[in-house]
């Protein structure tokens, strides 16, 4: 009988040809890339069932990130393919991920952006293309130095004008281009 299990390897590679495809090819993230070019970017892979080892497993993520070097370590993405695969699950436990960067006193230092596969903004469709701004292959936390966020943000002329840029981006893309664009991020994950 075959596993539906997701082996480390092929979480990382699924993700690492999204981030190449969708995230830095659309440049839905413009601060993706200088991150990723300089090989800054920390994949790991959690294969907890249950939200309770997901959450241990942040927690240890969060205090790596912290201590690490910002040189050499500026995010991390930690993927969970086995835990929160639906997303109001997902969407709960961002509160116990917030509450852990504040037990961990790293609230103002590192926070936590959210990616499901099934990720619905707040007054749209499930179907919405532009939902697609935050869906990843797999449910994924995204922890980020505050530090970084702001210089980030401080270089890059309007930076308040990403979103409805995605928007734009994603519409004009249509369902039937993210598609396409999902099966190429499939092949590359395979190579």
């Amino acid at each position: 009988m075959k596993s539906d299990r997701i082996s480390q390897e092929q979480a990382i590679a699924h993700t690492q040809a999204w981030l190449q495809r969708a995230v830095i090819g659309l440049n839905l993230c413009p601060f993706a890339r200088a991150v990723q070019a300089k090989n800054q970017i920390r994949y790991v892979v959690c294969d907890s069932t249950e939200p309770q080892g997901l959450l241990e497993t942040l927690c240890d993520e969060l205090q790596y990130l912290a201590g690490a070097d910002p040189a050499e370590l500026d995010t991390t993405l930690l993927i969970h393919p086995q835990v929160l695969t639906d997303f109001l699950d997902y969407n709960d436990f961002l509160d116990l991920a917030d509450a852990a960067l504040e037990d961990l006193g790293l609230a103002g230092v590192l926070q936590v952006a959210s990616f499901h596969p099934q990720y619905q903004f707040e007054g749209t469709r499930p179907d919405d293309v532009t939902n697609a701004s935050n869906r990843s292959p797999y449910p994924t936390l995204h922890l980020l130095r505050e530090d970084s966020v702001e210089r980030a943000v401080a270089a890059f002329p309007q930076a308040e004008a990403i979103f409805e840029t995605n928007l734009n981006t994603l519409q004009a893309l249509g369902v039937e281009g993210w598609s396409q664009l999902q099966a190429q991020i499939a092949a590359d994950a395979k190579k």
